[in-house]
């Protein structure tokens, strides 16, 4: 890239870039929880079951979760913003399927479907970006990437409530495609990134590693419903365990691993990887649970519940940024751990919410998750991304991602599983009395049996309101199991994480890769504990 500037200012390429890549990422986000106000619609719509509105939401992250890894690696041999493209695409494409099929199962396919796109997207973005940047600008792209990503979510929900102000829920499959087209033909004005050492692609540790992940996924959504010792669950649990004890035997004798394990040996790596797998694994299941208690309790309409879900943007839009910063001085440890302990003092919160509560007590809980998710996500990425190579910086990406979508598809589906097992354990003794018309939408799920009660009228309120405890019940146990594991979390956090470590990626040798956007970069090299740079 020519230009006149100093090789660590931005350019209006690099700035370019930058917006390009955290549209595409917010874009990716924004669709993991676009569809969470609309649910009560589609389960009336479709009749679809509380456990098939799950998998509405979380096909989508599992084919993100399963396949973030090797499309961070086809991005590193074949391009990163080729994949960029193609995964816009293909987001599109998958977005426009149910409306011209229609059904919980077809819908659950084409998000799924959606999911693939996204993989392809999501690890290219943050890529192009830490090889685009050089070291000294490099935090500063890092922390506004994360801040996309952390508000991608009640942006999603916002766009999506606007929408169903006036429209169906199809309009905002609709509109994703559109965003996804749009951003496809502007991310092809932003210059090729590309790893020089065109490697072979690991197909075997791709193959292995998606398997693992959906195992573990479908597992942890099926035992708040069946238990452990449920023979299918027992069989996910063993393929899943199996196939990770495989994929890391096959990455460690690959010549060229998709991902080299050796790297979570990495103190920093390591931890930054965790911390970022128990952020999200919280974040997307409050989504999914506040949402919908917003709507069925509160009775908010899709946009009212989303502008209610605003209040965590703040924290995370005016802490992120800086908290790379405040990491150098205070400490890695210090930063990831009080960050998932704040968020665990959020999820309490959440837990004690109640059917006669009001907004106050869900609007202080939301502040406090973002804050704590803003204390350590930004670090956790910077983290991961400056203990690897300059040339493996996809691979990095991949990994920061994967974690982010392993842990909130393992959140969706375990809350999601927590909340259906929760209601039906209160409302079934209900069923019972109710008649036969009644039980089968009621059993469904409380979108459903709400609609059901408020078709009779005035008379089925004892009916509304043994459905709403109903529903908070689960949704509490969802949130307390929620807060405990981040507070684990934490404690391995203070035991396993580096104290004072530098985040920037400049003490990473920088290796072979060709950036147009990063060609007046100057190549930084690592003598003992001396920084050279070589103009």
């Amino acid at each position: 890239m020519a230009g006149n500037h100093d090789s660590a200012g931005l350019g209006a390429a690099r700035v370019w870039a930058l917006i390009v890549a955290c549209l595409a990422v917010g874009l990716v986000i924004a669709g993991m929880v676009a569809l969470y106000g609309a649910l009560p619609s589609i389960a009336t719509a479709t009749g679809a079951s509380q456990q098939q509105l799950t998998w509405i939401t979380d096909s989508y992250t599992l084919a993100l979760a399963c396949l973030v890894l090797p499309g961070g690696a086809l991005g590193d041999r074949y391009g990163r913003r080729r994949m960029m493209v193609a995964g816009l695409l293909v987001l599109a494409a998958g977005s426009l399927i149910p409306l011209v099929v229609s059904g919980p199962v077809w819908l659950i396919a084409a998000r799924a479907v959606t999911g693939v796109g996204a993989a392809l997207v999501m690890p290219s973005t943050l890529s192009l970006l830490t090889a685009g940047f050089p070291a000294s600008r490099r935090g500063l792209a890092v922390g506004v990437w994360a801040a996309a990503v952390a508000s991608g979510g009640a942006i999603g929900l916002l766009g999506a409530g606007v929408l169903l102000m006036w429209w169906s829920w199809t309009a905002i499959l609709i509109a994703m495609a559109g965003a996804g087209l749009v951003l496809a033909v502007a991310a092809c004005t932003v210059a090729e990134s590309v790893e020089e050492s065109r490697v072979r692609f690991d197909t075997a540790g791709a193959v292995v590693g998606a398997v693992a992940v959906g195992s573990v996924v479908v597992a942890a959504s099926e035992v708040p419903l069946v238990g452990w010792g449920d023979p299918l669950v027992l069989v996910l649990l063993a393929v899943g365990l199996g196939s990770s004890a495989l994929f890391v035997a096959v990455e460690l004798r690959a010549d060229a691993p998709m991902l080299d394990v050796r790297l979570f040996a990495d103190r920093k790596f390591g931890s930054g990887a965790f911390t970022i797998t128990a952020q999200f694994l919280v974040v997307f299941g409050v989504f999914m649970l506040v949402v919908q208690y917003l709507q069925l309790v509160l009775g908010y309409g899709p946009l009212g519940a989303a502008l209610a879900v605003s209040p965590i943007m703040v924290p995370l839009v005016l802490v992120s940024p800086v908290a790379p910063w405040l990491s150098e001085r205070i400490g890695l440890r210090a930063m990831m751990a009080s960050g998932l302990a704040v968020t665990a003092v959020g999820m309490y919160g959440l837990a004690r919410l109640s059917v006669h509560g009001g907004y106050s007590e869900l609007v202080w809980a939301l502040v406090v998750i973002g804050l704590g998710i803003a204390l350590s996500a930004t670090p956790a990425t910077a983290a991961i991304v400056g203990a690897v190579p300059a040339h493996k910086h996809g691979v990095a990406a991949a990994v920061n991602d994967a974690t982010r979508e392993v842990g909130a598809a393992i959140g969706i589906a375990v809350v999601g599983s927590l909340l259906a097992a929760g209601y039906r354990e209160r409302i079934e003794p209900v069923v019972a009395a109710l008649p036969l018309e009644l039980r089968a939408p009621v059993v469904a799920s409380p979108a459903a049996a709400l609609a059901a009660a408020e078709a009779i009228g005035p008379a089925a309120r004892p009916l509304v309101e043994r459905i709403e405890e109903a529903f908070v019940h689960g949704s509490g146990a969802a949130a307390m199991v929620l807060a405990a594991g981040v507070l684990a979390a934490a404690a391995v956090v203070v035991f396993w994480a580096p104290g004072r470590v530098r985040l920037a990626a400049a003490d990473v040798e920088a290796g072979p890769q060709t950036s147009e956007l990063a060609s007046d970069v100057a190549p930084v090299h690592v003598t003992g504990k001396a920084i050279e740079i070589n103009p």
